[in-house]
């Protein structure tokens, strides 16, 4: 229903086996095998979480300058000035570099632009702002890398700059005291992921010394952790540890404005997860960005006094709901527009408008990117120039294709998954023009489809038990490189369906194997899912624990759903998946495998009819069987004309409905088993 494809990846049985003897549980390690984390040593290494998992913040080049420019301010008493973005990245970053330089007795102004009247990045009015305040260091936080010019002006007033970014770089560095970024092309770091917080925390991890790692870890690892977190940075190595201390951090906040973010957000009496981070608490602190308003974010994360952060939480739930309203309005205008063009003409969406809020454009070029498959730039229009906020979908790097737009734009800034930019609204339909070709060239004139990511396929339902499903949490945190696991059970009947949570949502009990669940599918009603009681489905689902009145059942929270696949669709889908070469499993490959019978069978059969058979595939598997005196198997069947056909036996050409068989006059015999479908098959099922 919501996604168009569904691919599964491959789970080998005995692997599996492996991993549950070394102690990881196996729903645990069905995940771990199908993301390529197939044994126990590599699961051990992924599952790390200590401090031995932190990279040496020197590593990071320019990291001893940064320092020493840094501590040359502290010991001097110069003011500095702690220059971040609105986001929830820039905002955690500014409040952990400014917390942290405070309390080594410095001098310091956090500084958040406005979005609409400066906009991204280091300005130059806030420069001479900051110079009027006597500010002889700037050091920008998650963002700067691209600010080559603003740099410069900074030094002609007298100001050093010390850049802390992790956005992409372009050729030229801004000419500062020092530029720390990962994604520098002359930096050996070995973990290019960081968010600009994470950034943020190595500048103070350098500060403090290994001997205070530990302590500042501690102190900063809440703030790490959401704005990590809210940037959607990949959540492994490093980060994966960083996320998980800080949730730890978390489920008892010592900052007083956080903890009133979280009562105020209803989500108090929960467990904090990466889930409530993304979902509940980052979307509030946003909120405060896009609605002009950033330093009422900021003031709650550094607020030290409960009564000020509770009316400061209070505050950011009422503009982000502010904020979903004008998001909803801008995304129904599109939704209307984009019904007037030709799918052909909007493989990448560009739209522009001049009556749109630059601060949620962003949001909705996310959902227009998911709604139809494709990259989206939303433009927001001022007397001639352009601001535009662009998602990507699909991998499209949409900071490479702004790279390849440059000679349209007046600037742009970010990386492969989110970014922004400048431009005259006189070239807005030439970037349109261009940007599409490059939608082309990336997907080979394919279309961009929806495809959902299915870890593995439930074959026994015992599997799925409190303990089981309880044990998942060592996969945690999710997000970006390390997605909530996404299992499916296939030809479950529907028992009964309703409509619940406002007829907003989808709840319905289904049963396989004489086994009973009950399952909620957010966002989806009865009427969207087409079903009936009786009906056969496959679920795509992540398994939970649901407690109610004191009782804990196993619940399917569903990703997506379909009509179940007959026999012949899933043994189609298989042959197909193998065909393009796709990894299968043992099991899936030893039931591709056919016997030297079904060869035999299937030539008897070809040569019956004179040498020529003009068949569709069902009807030629349920001749051919019938001839064998046992069930029709589509995808051996399959193989064996793909493998005949191979070694010169026949020939096939394939119609559109239909395929058109001819028998060949061989010399002598002929080896089927050198045949290289048979060997990869044997390969995988180890025969």
């Amino acid at each position: 229903m919501k996604f168009k494809r569904w691919d599964r990846k491959g789970c080998h049985s005995e692997v599996v086996g492996t991993m549950v003897a070394a102690g990881i549980p196996r729903l645990a390690a069905m995940v771990l095998c199908a993301r390529g984390i197939n044994t126990p040593q590599k699961a051990s290494a992924f599952l790390a979480d200590g401090p031995e998992q932190f990279w040496d913040p020197f590593l990071l080049r320019d990291m001893d300058r940064a320092v020493a420019r840094i501590e040359q301010a502290l010991s001097a008493g110069e003011q500095m000035a702690v220059y971040g973005d609105y986001d929830v990245d820039g905002i955690t970053s500014t409040t952990l570099l400014s917390h942290y330089l405070t309390g080594r007795g410095g001098r310091v102004i956090p500084y958040i632009p406005d979005r609409m009247e400066e906009g991204y990045g280091l300005g130059r009015p806030a420069l001479d702002v900051l110079r009027q305040e006597g500010v002889t260091l700037v050091i920008t936080v998650d963002c700067g890398i691209t600010a080559v010019e603003e740099v410069a002006y900074a030094r002609t007033l007298g100001m050093d700059v010390v850049v802390t970014d992790h956005h992409e770089c372009k050729e030229v560095l801004p000419p500062a005291a020092a530029v720390v970024d990962p994604h520098r092309r002359d930096c050996s770091y070995p973990f290019d992921s960081l968010a600009g917080v994470g950034v943020a925390l190595k500048v103070v991890l350098a500060l403090g010394g290994k001997e205070r790692e530990q302590e500042l870890l501690d102190a900063y690892a809440d703030l790490a952790a959401v704005g990590t977190v809210a940037d959607v940075m990949c959540l492994t190595g490093e980060n994966r540890t960083l996320v998980r201390m800080g949730l730890g951090k978390l489920q008892a906040p010592g900052r007083p404005g956080l903890a009133a973010l979280i009562r105020e957000s209803g989500v108090e009496s929960q467990a904090i997860t990466s889930t409530t981070v993304g979902y509940t608490l980052a979307p509030r602190i946003n909120a405060a960005g896009r609605m002009g308003q950033a330093r009422v974010a900021l003031e709650l994360l550094m607020t030290s006094d409960p009564a000020r952060g509770e009316e400061l939480a209070v505050r950011l739930c009422a503009l982000n709901k502010e904020r979903q309203a004008i998001e909803g309005e801008i995304f129904d205008q599109c939704l209307a527009r984009l019904a007037c063009i030709p799918a052909e003409k909007r493989r990448g969406i560009v739209l522009a408008d001049g009556s749109w809020h630059q601060r949620v454009v962003g949001i909705v070029a996310s959902r227009l990117s998911e709604r139809f498959c494709a990259p989206a730039f939303m433009i927001c229009l001022s007397e001639g120039r352009g601001k535009g906020s662009c998602r990507s979908f699909g991998g499209f790097n949409l900071f490479r294709a702004l790279e390849r737009c440059a000679d349209l734009l007046e600037g742009f800034g970010g990386h492969a998954l989110a970014a922004g930019f400048t431009i005259e609204e006189a070239n807005i339909p030439a970037f349109a023009r261009r940007i599409n070709q490059l939608v082309e060239e990336f997907s080979k004139g394919e279309e961009l489809v929806s495809v959902l990511e299915v870890d593995a396929e439930i074959d026994q339902v015992s599997t799925l038990v409190e303990e089981e499903i309880q044990a998942l949490s060592i996969l945690e945190p999710f997000g970006a490189g390390n997605p909530k696991p996404v299992f499916t059970l296939s030809g479950a009947t529907v028992l009964s369906l309703g409509d619940v949570g406002g007829g907003r949502h989808l709840k319905m009990r289904v049963t396989r194997c004489n086994r009973s669940f009950d399952t909620i599918f957010f966002s989806t009603t009865a009427a969207d899912a087409d079903l009936s009681a009786g009906d056969k489905v496959d679920i795509a689902f992540y398994p939970q624990i649901n407690e109610y009145r004191g009782n804990r059942t196993v619940q399917l929270l569903v990703t997506d759903l379909r009509p179940a696949l007959t026999r012949a669709q899933v043994e189609r889908a298989l042959f197909e998946r193998f065909y393009r070469g796709e990894e299968i499993t043992s099991d899936e490959a030893r039931s591709l495998l056919p016997s030297r019978e079904e060869f035999v069978v299937l030539w008897r059969y070809l040569s019956g009819h004179s040498g020529q058979v003009e068949e569709t595939i069902p009807r030629l598997a349920k001749n051919v069987a019938r001839l064998a005196g046992r069930r029709e198997t589509y995808m051996r069947t399959m193989v064996c004309l793909e493998v005949m056909d191979e070694r010169g036996l026949i020939h096939v050409d394939h119609g559109s409905d239909h395929l058109r068989i001819s028998t060949c006059q061989v010399a002598g015999k002929v080896d089927l088993e050198a045949s290289h479908i048979m060997r990869r098959l044997r390969q995988i099922t180890g025969r």
